[in-house]
């Protein structure tokens, strides 16, 4: 499996930005997709995550992000809105071979290279 994270960038606070990761090598649809994020000097953190359920968010960015994917075109994406300084960090896109995952970063098997997000206020 591969995956390439695009789409980070330089914006300011209350801005939107979208990520977006394509995925190769398996059949995406068995995969479970997430985003995490590692600010400078802090520990990588779950962001969202979308298997076959209801996707699920942390408690810091629910209600302004918003993870989709696309099967047919082997995509998922994290539509960022009103991005605070806080925000501010490298976003990782991760797959998991099966559904039901929990948030930890050991439960996941492929990892992104990772896109830069900064926001500044």
């Amino acid at each position: 499996v591969q995956l390439q994270a695009s789409g980070g960038g330089s914006v300011q606070a209350g801005d939107s930005l979208r990520l977006s990761c394509a995925f190769s090598g398996r059949t995406f649809g068995s995969y479970s997709m997430a985003w995490f994020r590692q600010a400078p000097g802090k520990e990588r953190e779950f962001v969202a995550r979308l298997g076959w359920y209801d996707p699920y968010y942390s408690d810091s960015v629910k209600g302004r992000f918003t993870i989709s994917r696309d099967n047919a075109k082997n995509t998922v994406d994290l539509q960022m809105n009103r991005l605070k300084p806080e925000d501010t960090a490298v976003y990782y896109c991760a797959a998991a071979n099966r559904h039901g995952v929990g948030f930890d970063v050991t439960e996941y098997d492929y990892w992104g290279q990772g896109t830069l997000v900064t926001v500044s206020s």
